[in-house]
């Protein structure tokens, strides 16, 4: 059951470019827009129930709401970083729908009173960059974007601003260090980026897809918009699935629709008709889920919270009866080492202690009391550090061996994984 909004048109090549998406009535929410007051629209986000589509979930609209009213010049800034491990879809909202991106911006820096804003790109995403840079070339010469934008009065400036391949980067705070020219390294808050952001000033920070999908709300109303998913996870989201399935992509579905019917309708089930044995249903850094709890699960911020994982960025990552847990934990933890910016103790040190126990496990050096060091040491490292990079290490971890803790006993026991023999 896909709810096609945002992604009705990604399979026409015409939709790439200014001419095709309009005929596909792209920049007619804008002119609603503009009839619109700001305040208007930014009530109207709140009532549609939209949340930040990176990762945390934080209601949209009440975000826009923490700006102050002290008349200094304010930011809107769009983090396409998208480094966590699974997650590709604004990769492919990016490269198949740029002006859907740079109309749902326009929109919302009208809401919020901004007149210049970034996307900060993902350092490895070349295509991305190239597509958008063009894109915004075409709203320029079409007169969408610069000065008095439609008549309206309103003056927008748009520029892509690309990264260099650090994670930590798609945290906010280090984006904004980042696009300061400085190391990208996360900063203590408060003060919150919608009071003190970019170069000090007021700045907002969304999502592709959180800032694609304004366009939808304002052509559909709160309640349009709220006719897809449930009371608390209101409207569609885009899922990157990878791993053991027949057909991975990205697919657009409401929230809360069934993991299950995920992985069997959208995905034609598991790939050579294999057992699905778990599921990361929100990128590396969410617990894991057996097959069983995949089961019961339902695509929404609470179903997922209450089974004691998280939605996350909507990366879904399949794991069918021959994958080595402990194999795919070593794999994961040596990002999160790599990736540490090393500003916090916790961090930097726990997450190459996580990886060195593991690894010397997978290596057959392993003992049975390294079961329990891997979780006294993940348990001191969450929530004890700047942001949330260290947590994403000791979740997976500790949910790992809870869940699969016989496969390491036996790894530490055999020398060898139990399901590669």
């Amino acid at each position: 059951m896909e709810a096609k909004l945002l992604s009705e048109h990604y399979s026409d090549d015409s939709y790439i470019g200014l001419e095709g998406y309009k005929s596909k009535g792209g920049y007619a929410e804008l002119k609603t827009a503009f009839k619109m007051k700001p305040e208007e629209i930014i009530e109207v986000v709140k009532q549609s129930g939209l949340r930040g589509r990176g990762g945390a979930g934080f209601p949209t609209g009440v975000k826009w709401g923490f700006l102050p009213k002290n008349g200094e010049p304010r930011y809107l800034l769009c983090n396409a970083d998208e480094g966590e491990p699974g997650t590709f879809k604004d990769r492919v909202m990016m490269e198949r729908a740029p002006h859907q991106l740079i109309e749902g911006m326009i929109i919302s820096g009208f809401a919020v009173g901004s007149h210049k804003a970034y996307i900060y790109v993902r350092g490895e995403y070349m295509d991305s960059v190239r597509i958008l840079e063009k894109a915004i070339q075409e709203a320029y010469a079409a007169g969408y974007l610069g000065k008095n934008i439609l008549g309206s009065g309103f003056d927008f400036d748009l520029d892509v601003y690309r990264g260099a391949g650090a994670y930590i980067c798609g945290e906010e705070t280090g984006m904004i260090s980042s696009l300061e020219g400085k190391k990208g390294q996360p900063k203590l808050k408060p003060p919150f980026p919608a009071i003190q952001g970019y170069l000090k000033k007021p700045t907002i920070v969304n999502n592709v897809e959180t800032l694609a999908a304004v366009k939808y709300i304002i052509r559909d109303g709160a309640e349009g918009y709220r006719k897809y998913g449930t009371e608390k996870s209101a409207g569609t989201k885009l899922f990157s699935v990878s791993g053991d399935v027949n057909k991975p992509g990205v697919y657009e579905v409401p929230l809360g629709y069934s993991l299950m019917d995920l992985i069997n309708n959208e995905c034609g089930g598991m790939r050579e008709g294999r057992k699905l044995k778990a599921v990361i249903p929100g990128g590396s850094s969410a617990p894991v889920l057996t097959a069983e709890e995949t089961g019961r699960a339902t695509m929404d911020y609470e179903c997922l919270a209450e089974m004691g994982s998280m939605l996350g960025s909507g990366a879904v990552i399949i794991i069918d009866e021959t994958r080595c847990m402990v194999d795919m934990l070593k794999v994961i933890l040596h990002f999160y080492h790599h990736e540490s910016c090393g500003q916090c103790t916790p961090c930097r040190e726990g997450t190459g202690w996580l990886e060195k126990i593991v690894r010397s496990i997978v290596d057959g050096n392993g003992r049975l009391q390294d079961i329990d060091l891997l979780n006294r040491v993940a348990e001191n490292m969450k929530g004890r550090t700047i942001c949330a990079l260290s947590d994403a290490a000791a979740l997976p971890t500790m949910s790992f061996i809870q869940k699969f803790r016989e496969e390491f006993e036996f790894f530490i026991r055999e020398g060898r994984s139990q399901v590669k023999g």
